[in-house]
């Protein structure tokens, strides 16, 4: 019987986690008993909610249960906890290099402002990273369902600290919501201040979505970019640029994008040389991190542990990660296969 090699310990970048959806469950129930927050039964149960997004009532009962969770977030310590106890589970699950998406708007009410949100933000980063061992970066994410206006002055805050540990800007929320040439102008911002461009796309609504990230966003990374296996023609595109897509089988099931695992078009991606980097998007609320995404596409794709060594090192080209943190990665990679 051949070994099976154990996928925690594949070394790997993780590119696609939200940062309210990443916090222990138990810690929700911790925090939520210190400010007297009522948890709905979908946070309290045990289990993940059922969710289906692909409708409009679906989708804000996503996002309210994401709220309510962030509504439990109301000091520097619990932002602190929340980055401590993420970075323990990626490094749990052999992430050696994680990229953190947030929004600071969402937590600045609570925080003292924007800026200092943000500062309290990058400073957990900081300590949690010495801490933990794990490479840790951010990626400041704009809000389609607001003001374009909004999101350049996000994209400007973002690259003022670009040397305090921010590496990206990304676009997320409903994509159904908000045309992506609408925000061009802050990620023209991001790009011009050396930050990668991540946007969301291809999850809610099809392979337009994935071309508009491309020709009006400059898209260096999609965060899911699922629906581009619809497309062949965009997928020769994404293979030849080299845009990787970050794509999240646990949450597209959650969230009703595709009916079951098997569905998910991992080998479609795979095979037309598309670079991914699986990643959890909310664990909190879809109840898998990011081994069990390469589990997903072991157990109900098929792929082989070189194959899954692959999708690892894929992760890890796609990152802002520098060089030498690529390379004992990538190296980690091959002693795992040789192992």
């Amino acid at each position: 019987m051949e070994h099976v090699r154990d996928l925690r310990l594949l070394p790997k970048a993780h590119l696609h986690l939200h940062f309210t959806g990443s916090m222990r469950p138990a810690t929700l129930l911790e925090l939520a008993d210190k400010y007297g927050v009522h948890l709905p039964e979908a946070l309290t149960g045990g289990e993940p909610p059922k969710l289906r997004a692909t409708d409009e009532r679906g989708w804000f009962r996503f996002q309210r249960l994401y709220d309510i969770a962030r509504s439990c977030l109301r000091e520097p310590e619990d932002i602190q906890r929340l980055v401590r106890e993420t970075a323990e589970e990626d490094v749990r699950d052999g992430s050696g290099w994680l990229e953190i998406q947030v929004d600071p708007t969402s937590y600045a009410p609570r925080l003292g402002g924007l800026i200092a949100a943000l500062e309290i933000i990058l400073d957990a980063v900081e300590t949690a990273s010495k801490e933990t061992g794990l490479g840790m970066r951010v990626l400041v994410a704009a809000n389609r369902m607001k003001h374009p206006l909004d999101a350049r002055t996000l994209a400007r805050l973002a690259v003022q600290y670009a040397d305090r540990g921010v590496i990206g800007f990304g676009l997320s929320n409903d994509e159904r919501r908000g045309m992506a040439r609408d925000f061009d102008r802050a990620f023209a911002i991001a790009r011009e201040g050396g930050l990668l461009a991540a946007p969301h796309g291809g999850e809610l609504t099809g392979p337009a979505s994935v071309r508009d990230c491309l020709d009006d966003l400059r898209a260096a990374r999609i965060g899911h970019g699922v629906r581009a296996a619809e497309d062949p023609r965009l997928l020769r595109r994404l293979a030849e640029k080299g845009v990787t897509c970050e794509v999240c089988p646990a949450s597209n099931v959650a969230l009703g994008v595709y009916e079951k695992p098997e569905d998910v078009p991992l080998r479609t991606l795979y095979e037309a040389g598309v670079p991914m980097a699986l990643g959890a998007d909310d664990p909190l609320l879809f109840g898998s991190r990011l081994a069990a995404q390469y589990e997903i596409a072991r157990v109900h794709h098929g792929f082989t542990d070189q194959e899954l060594a692959e999708l690892a090192r894929q992760s890890v080209r796609g990152s802002a990660a520098p060089e030498d943190v690529r390379a004992k990665l990538l190296a980690g990679v091959d002693d795992w296969l040789a192992g």
